[in-house]
């Protein structure tokens, strides 16, 4: 299994204006994970390992799986970083090569999902059911957007909602922060979420709480 990553010279060929540069390489799994060991060092020392992460790396599921699984046998540690919005079997396969998930969730109702995402959000909750009723360590990553998913309401709900899960090990809150702006503004896209202010240290401290009183472990941008 191969995958390609970032721009290819098939893309800069067939630009008319000659304003693409190739940026990235075709890898196998096989020599991913061989670059990967070179780091083996640094893994068994601070006892971390290799996250897969995005973009959705579910989008190369095959090519991720591989190579989480090639991981697995040399017995590095391996995370899976999705939103869950796969078909169960896909999901199914990639978290049982996978010793942690981290499972984004973002708005429990449906409509609101939707019109902030584009999508619905019923195969990300069921997958979620399904993955916390099969997988031993599911960490929620919930990212706080001021104005989007902040409310009370939404976030009651969703302690509520993970709090009914068996595999639920603890909820990250992920504090929004305006790095992508700047992405958008390089390739001549709009950004919508312009002059939202990131939510600030106490706010966050009462949204873990909600979560804690629930019986989850909670935590603010991955630490305590």
């Amino acid at each position: 299994m191969e995958v390609v990553t970032g721009r290819t010279e098939a893309d800069v060929e067939a630009c008319p204006t000659g304003a693409l540069q190739a940026v990235g390489r075709k890898v196998t799994s096989g020599e991913l994970t061989r670059e990967l060991l070179h780091d083996r060092v640094f893994f068994d020392e601070s006892g971390g390992g290799v996250t897969f992460s995005g973009g959705e790396p579910l989008l190369q599921a095959p090519f991720v799986i591989e190579t989480m699984r090639a991981l697995r046998e040399e017995g590095v540690h391996t995370a899976l970083d999705t939103c869950g919005f796969v078909h169960w079997e896909t999901l199914r396969e990639a978290a049982e090569a996978a010793d942690v998930v981290l499972y984004d969730l973002k708005l429990m109702d449906e409509a609101r999902h939707k019109a902030a995402t584009g999508v619905s959000n019923r195969v990300i909750l069921a997958n979620l059911q399904s993955l916390a009723a099969t997988h031993e360590h599911v960490w929620i990553r919930i990212p706080i957007i001021p104005g989007v998913n902040d409310d009370e309401a939404n976030l009651t709900e969703t302690a509520r909602f993970l709090q009914s899960l068996r595999g639920i090990r603890q909820v990250q809150l992920l504090p929004y922060h305006a790095t992508g702006e700047a992405k958008f503004a390089r390739v001549g896209l709009n950004y919508a979420l312009h002059g939202t202010v990131p939510p600030d240290d106490r706010t966050l401290d009462t949204m873990a709480e909600r979560f804690r009183a629930n019986g989850l472990t909670a935590t603010i941008g991955g630490h305590s």
